[in-house]
């Protein structure tokens, strides 16, 4: 069971491939962790360090997979926060000589361009994920923002959902994880994780806690992608990937920190 898995990766916090790859691990799944940045946080915090990964240093890594064989071995593939619109016209090379090679490889495209009504990625990455990811993606777990963004229209209730999930699936075929949803009937102190299969929704709602750490989407997206690497049917996948992270949430909001609780709390006297 690996998953190759193409997202951000800082040194301090849980972010992309920082929150991922050791999810997907305890998971018991192997991880082929690419990164497109190395920085020092998320940015969220007064400065950061680092930079987005050059283009040619991303390529020569994702050649380096290919030629370890590990796109024959991986059961999903995942593509998070690219960094710059070089880095993604050549993941998406990647992504369609990866399908072409294993066509049962699952490819899970988490968007990651947006949130709170602002993209915050460099210009041509939407235009990447929405040409060229997209269409070649299996599933795709974008944000309420995200996925209204994506589509071209206002979400509000369930059927614009589904709207939405059909205007993104286009003449091919996704399925949507939207995240962090709030409907019109959606309970209130609730938020929801929605999954819109062949125009089916499953929701799984919890409660809204007074904390929002940073990683949740990368987080979510790593579990769902090993659960499916480990043959888990797509919504079991999201319903244990929801309870994970809630679960992680109720524990970085007893700990008190800023950052996602990953590591359970030790037991006290041990």
């Amino acid at each position: 069971m690996l998953v190759i898995s193409i997202q951000s990766q800082v040194v301090h916090g849980h972010v992309g491939n920082s929150a991922a790859a050791y999810a997907m691990q305890a998971e018991g799944v192997n991880v082929a962790a690419v990164p497109t940045t190395l920085l020092s946080n998320h940015p969220r915090y007064p400065t950061l360090r680092g930079r987005v990964l050059e283009t040619e240093l991303v390529a020569n890594l994702l050649r380096g997979v290919e030629e370890r064989d590990l796109v024959d071995e991986a059961a999903v593939l995942v593509t998070g926060y690219l960094g710059s619109s070089g880095n993604a016209a050549v993941i998406a090379d990647f992504v369609e000589r990866a399908l072409t090679r294993n066509p049962k490889l699952i490819y899970l495209c988490d968007p990651v361009i947006g949130d709170d009504g602002r993209v915050y990625v460099a210009d041509g990455i939407l235009d990447v994920v929405r040409h060229r990811l997209l269409p070649a993606a299996n599933l795709t777990t974008p944000n309420q923002f995200e996925l209204g963004l994506l589509a071209g229209l206002d979400i509000a209730d369930a059927q614009g959902l589904r709207a939405a999930c059909a205007a993104l699936a286009g003449t091919g075929h996704v399925d949507v994880v939207a995240t962090g949803c709030t409907l019109t009937d959606t309970a209130e102190g609730q938020v929801e994780t929605i999954l819109c299969a062949d125009g089916q929704l499953s929701r799984f709602a919890t409660p809204r806690l007074p904390i929002r750490p940073s990683g949740t989407g990368d987080l979510l997206t790593g579990l769902v992608a090993a659960h499916l690497a480990k043959g888990t049917a797509t919504e079991a996948a999201v319903r244990l990937a929801v309870e994970t992270i809630f679960a992680v949430l109720v524990r970085t909001q007893e700990a008190g920190t800023v950052e996602m609780q990953l590591v359970p709390l030790p037991t006290p006297g041990r």
